[in-house]
């Protein structure tokens, strides 16, 4: 039986002479096949791609035209609503308990951070009356 996952993403199996397959994972990083196929947005010179800017242009206002006018603010106002709502649905949100835990280790933070600078603020107003005192 073979493993499909560790062959999907450009791992390939060896074979090690014995009929078994050895399973090479990915490394993470890219390979030489992979590289920038020349396109009509770039001309390349030698080992210097440039970029043809006058396409992308043409591009972009032939976008710009097409596209239709902004519409009623009320209807993009509810669809905003409709979508932040159904973002909302998809949070997991903490339990009570998680609450409280998160809720008190902040508190115990900030009691100790302020501590701490009052601390701090004192020895130096005590060590600059005493130098300068």
């Amino acid at each position: 039986m073979s493993d499909e996952r560790d062959t999907r993403h450009g791992a390939h199996a060896a074979d090690n002479g014995d009929g078994t397959a050895e399973v090479n994972r990915p490394s993470g990083k890219r390979s030489a096949r992979r590289t920038r196929s020349g396109s009509s947005s770039s001309v390349e010179t030698g080992a210097i791609a440039t970029i043809d800017r006058s396409s992308n242009k043409a591009n972009k206002s032939a976008g710009k035209a097409t596209r239709e006018g902004t519409g009623n603010p009320f209807k993009r106002l509810m669809k905003f609503l409709r979508e932040v709502i159904a973002e909302l649905r998809k949070v997991i949100w903490p339990s009570r308990k998680q609450m409280v835990t998160y809720t008190s280790v902040v508190l115990v933070f900030v009691t100790f951070m302020v501590a701490f600078i009052w601390g701090l603020d004192l020895a130096f107003i005590k060590g600059v009356d005493w130098l300068f005192g």
